[in-house]
């Protein structure tokens, strides 16, 4: 099947009486609660639930083995080909499936909040949830904007429709699959919505940087001197918490470009884990949850309808997808300057990393290559407590060409505007995961506030003598034994042992990187 044949196909399923286009948030949200697709809560947000899967579905993803992108990919577990016959079919059979349908939802917007290097989308969705989702989500068109848009990507979302691997040539019922030439993003057997918000990043970190624009996963936030900074980490690590900063205003959650002229985000929206949620420590998020929002697999009191975010019984992803104007410190639009600090963010499930540690420009680039984080229960299928990993650029799964790519890009913008980086452990403290504990939120804030106000630029440092890395001695509002990582556990002689165990996965794992200098290879571990 050609690009035309295809954009034939949709705009024929597009033409049909069924067509539900661009609906009001209380539209849908009327749309969703008619159709049994969920519930409203306490506070007016509309709870739903992924049914099995409640996280994405790394092992289901594929991108189509076609012409004009199969020497740009970077081919493997993570980007799984699969052939233009596989998809042509499938993509025959979804839109079929659709066009019997008694409605579909439509919501035509954008992915990048500069308007010179924004993508114009549509999302096709046979939930109503679904499509409130990407109005929440994505950028939203004024009304004139949408009498113009032409949309240059479209995902098609059928959570039930579900492929028969033996017939389909998938992994199992459920696929997200990406054609670059026909400008489509297939998914199918999964109510999980992540998926939707995930796809599109992924498509932008292969348009951005082939017009020389870094994309990352990342947030970012202004301070009231006009200073940026980003925030890299995997789900979980701390993203949404830390940049949602009361005295900051955010540029966005999770996505960025980083062009010559700054940083702009891509999204409209926010994607927040829900898991022990409370309003004294995330005041922001909390009171972002309300009418209009979307609750994933969060419980509710069956009396009074009040979410419990500390009932994870269905997962521990749960999750809360908003738009970004529901945080009042905000900038509109989401445009800023070029970045002052970079925060790398880690869930140290090893306990061993320190809570904070300055980089040089070398240590910066080995742990943005290594990427190392724990995957946190409940963010992929399969993932039931944490796991080490290590997930290069801090977001290999949504990177389509290689890493290295990326990583040259941020060095060399690291070095144009002569940003500071901190590498923050957001993890496990005075033992590893099941003997210590998380770090105290109240500390990473402190310790996040002190390296943007450059507090720590002239402090003592003390060297790390496994990781080589350069540890504060002080950190205002920070006790100085929980800096050094040795001096939080009880036993000093099983912190050496489960210390040296992580340095050596993480030689181990930057044996791949051939091509770097030796002076990045020599910045990680010491032992």
């Amino acid at each position: 099947m050609s690009a035309t044949k295809s954009a034939d196909a949709l705009n024929n399923l597009l033409s049909n009486s069924n067509i539900l286009s661009n609906l009001s948030v209380p539209q849908l949200i009327e749309k969703a609660l008619l159709r049994n697709e969920g519930t409203l809560t306490s506070t007016g947000a509309l709870r739903v639930e992924t049914g099995k899967y409640t996280g994405r579905s790394p092992k289901d993803k594929f991108i189509v083995e076609e012409k004009s992108v199969k020497d740009k990919i970077d081919w493997g577990p993570i980007n799984q080909p699969i052939s233009e016959e596989v998809f042509n079919n499938l993509y025959t059979k979804v839109l079929n499936y659709l066009g019997d349908q008694k409605e579909l939802f439509v919501f035509k917007g954008f992915a990048g909040a500069d308007q010179s290097y924004r993508l114009p989308l549509q999302v096709i969705n046979e939930y109503a949830w679904h499509n409130l989702f990407a109005h929440q989500l994505f950028i939203r068109p004024t009304e004139n904007e949408l009498k113009t848009h032409d949309s240059q990507f479209t995902v098609i979302s059928a959570p039930n429709f579900k492929a028969d691997p033996e017939v389909d040539g998938t992994n199992s019922e459920t696929f997200i699959i990406v054609s670059f030439e026909k400008k489509v993003i297939l998914i199918g057997g999964t109510e999980y919505a992540g998926e939707i918000k995930k796809s599109i990043f992924s498509i932008m970190n292969y348009l951005l940087p082939e017009n020389d624009i870094l994309s990352m996963h990342c947030s970012a936030n202004i301070g009231e001197e006009g200073d940026v900074a980003l925030f890299f980490g995997l789900s979980g690590t701390g993203k949404t918490t830390l940049s949602a900063d009361p005295y900051r205003r955010l540029i966005g959650d999770d996505e960025h470009g980083w062009s010559n002229n700054g940083v702009f985000n891509i999204e409209g929206g926010c994607y927040a884990k829900c898991v022990n949620l409370s309003e004294q420590k995330e005041p922001q998020i909390w009171n972002a949850i309300r009418f209009g929002a979307v609750l994933e697999n969060v419980m509710v009191n069956e009396e009074n309808s009040v979410a419990d975010y500390d009932d994870v019984s269905l997962t521990e992803n749960t999750r809360a997808a908003y738009p970004i104007d529901s945080i009042d410190n905000i900038v509109m639009p989401s445009i800023a300057g070029h970045p002052n600090t970079i925060i790398f963010l880690t869930a140290d499930a090893f306990g061993v990393l320190p809570p904070i540690s300055k980089l040089t420009k070398e240590q910066a680039m080995y742990h943005f290559l290594s990427g190392y984080t724990s995957k946190l229960a409940g963010t992929e299928r399969g993932v039931t407590s944490p796991e080490a990993t290590f997930s290069t650029c801090f977001g290999s799964p949504f990177l389509p060409l290689p890493a290295a790519r990326y990583a040259e890009m941020l060095g060399e913008k690291i070095d144009q505007y002569n940003a500071k980086v901190f590498l923050v452990n957001t993890g496990w403290s005075g033992g590893e995961y099941g003997v210590g504990k998380r770090m105290e939120l109240a500390y990473t804030r402190a310790m996040v506030q002190a390296a943007l106000e450059g507090e720590l630029n002239a402090v003592e440092m003390v060297t790390d003598d496994i990781f080589g890395l350069r540890i504060p001695a002080h950190c205002p509002g920070v006790p100085d034994d929980v800096l050094i990582p040795k001096k939080t556990w009880a036993d000093e002689a099983a912190y050496e042992v489960k210390a040296k165990e992580l340095a050596s996965k993480f030689k181990e794992n930057f044996k791949k990187f051939t091509n770097v200098s030796e002076e990045i290879k020599k910045a990680g571990p010491l032992s």
